[in-house]
């Protein structure tokens, strides 16, 4: 692991800067590959994370796991993180305040990784990294802001309750490595919306 991250995990797992701290059990920095290619970014930790200290270990993150094999990515391969580091009570969507005391870490993890691709999953992490919403309508596409590129899915819990979004989820996470793959032979990768012009 870089030394810069650890750093970062340290700070995530002391971090009292918002009121979440009083509620979780553990917060829960970002984990993976800090070659990677590529960040996913959730909207925040759950019972199974909380409870661990790790991001995407519950059911979502199984789901995830398994779109990732079915593009034939190993998850050590990737860097997983969310928009917020502790888990929100009852898991209710974490706030504008949550979300903004928590960006610079997000922020930072960036930095370090430089990814080719950010992968937003779900609606709360395209609010607060491009101000988006309606991820359904959206998915799928490949979005240009401030030179970094991010790529859009579905947030993997909604397969839990909608096993037809699983497919969905696979064509996603397959046309993801592909870009990705495209990128790394320097070709021209199509963008479906840019946010700099």
């Amino acid at each position: 692991m870089s030394k810069k991250l650890e750093i970062i995990k340290q700070k995530v797992i002391k971090c009292t800067n918002c009121d979440l701290c009083k509620t979780r059990t553990n917060s829960v920095p970002g984990k993976g590959n800090f070659h990677s290619n590529v960040i996913f970014v959730g909207e925040a930790p759950g019972k199974n994370e909380d409870k661990n200290g790790e991001p995407f270990i519950g059911i979502a993150g199984k789901k995830l796991s398994m779109a990732l094999k079915e593009a034939g990515v190993s998850r050590d391969d990737v860097y997983i993180t969310n928009i917020v580091k502790c888990r929100p009570p009852k898991n209710r969507v974490p706030t504008a305040i949550e979300r903004e005391t928590c960006q610079e870490y997000l922020k930072q993890e960036i930095a370090i990784i430089k990814p080719k691709i950010i992968c937003i999953l779900g609606n709360t992490a395209f609010n607060s990294l491009l101000g988006g919403s309606e991820i359904t309508k959206f998915r799928g596409k490949l979005v240009k802001k401030d030179n970094q590129l991010y790529f859009l899915s579905l947030h993997p819990a909604a397969t839990i309750y909608n096993q037809e979004l699983i497919t969905v989820l696979k064509k996603d996470i397959v046309k993801l490595f592909n870009l990705i793959v495209k990128l790394k032979n320097n070709k021209k990768v199509k963008i479906d919306i840019d946010y700099t012009t």
